[in-house]
């Protein structure tokens, strides 16, 4: 719920940290396989997460989220799926969990009703790439009467004025797209992306500013946090996974131990030591 990711960020605050967010698409890289390596996401230090709910047409992402949407839906992964890994995933952890995904579906289904059965699994907000500030009031509303946070998303072209106007709209996190482009992009010259978040910093008063798109290490993620609350990894880690679970030759447990070690790097610089 809200009060789960603001006090969150209230605590991270208190000790001077950086929230870090991790995406995994529900049903990738099979649908035995997704549990696991949220608990270890979880485990190895996200303070929150974003799970995906896959999509035919999922225009805001590169090659990779692309890739891990096209998995999950060939292993016949559906929209109520998420609900059942979320109940899953609150079961066992009290960290903020979040779908991210795209209107077309959440219309289908309905916006009350999907509001509802998300806040019963235990969802706290929702990330929908494609869905603007000006068309949002429906579902605003049912996300409210919920409980859901919900997030919205400025880029580098996106003018002062808007940038305050999806400020006062937001009610969990303001997400700064670092490129004018899809998740998985390079960073551009990243002068111009700290100007960017400089500016974006000095708009957004209500809400925590968080940036994602590119980051791909502690290094990019320390200096782009540098003017914001956290920042979000997503195309990263989604090739990490599909690398090692194409390769035959790992078993399960070596592959989650590589999961665990990136994410634990990503957030504290080192690598996990063993035995923890």
């Amino acid at each position: 719920m809200i009060d789960r990711l603001q006090s969150m960020f209230t605590t991270l605050r208190a000790r001077g940290e950086k929230a870090m967010g991790l995406f995994l698409t529900n049903g990738f890289p099979d649908p035995e396989s997704t549990r696991p390596l949220l608990e270890v996401i979880d485990e190895a230090g996200a303070d929150f997460i974003e799970l995906g709910m896959p999509f035919s047409d999922p225009l805001a992402e590169g090659v990779p989220i692309q890739r891990a949407s096209e998995r999950a839906l060939r292993h016949g992964v559906r929209l109520t799926d998420a609900f059942r890994t979320a109940e899953w995933f609150r079961a066992r952890s009290q960290t903020p969990l979040l779908l991210m995904g795209y209107v077309n579906p959440i219309y289908r289904y309905g916006y009350r009703a999907f509001c509802r059965d998300a806040a019963q699994a235990g969802v706290d907000g929702l990330i929908l790439a494609d869905l603007p500030p000006e068309e949002s009031t429906a579902l605003d509303e049912a996300a409210r009467e919920a409980g859901l946070a919900m997030v919205y998303l400025i880029a580098p072209n996106t003018p002062d004025e808007r940038i305050r106007a999806i400020d006062e709209r937001a009610t969990g996190f303001v997400y700064a797209v670092s490129v004018t482009g899809l998740t998985g992009s390079q960073l551009p010259d990243h002068a111009a992306v700290e100007a960017y978040l400089q500016r974006a910093r000095r708009q957004v008063r209500r809400n925590p500013l968080l940036v994602g798109f590119g980051i791909k290490s502690h290094e990019d993620a320390r200096r782009l946090s540098r003017h914001t609350d956290g920042f979000i990894v997503g195309s990263a880690l989604i090739r990490l996974v599909e690398r090692l679970w194409d390769d035959p030759a790992l078993t399960p447990e070596e592959r989650l131990a590589s999961v665990r070690q990136f994410v634990h790097a990503l957030k504290y610089g080192t690598p996990v030591q063993v035995g923890t």
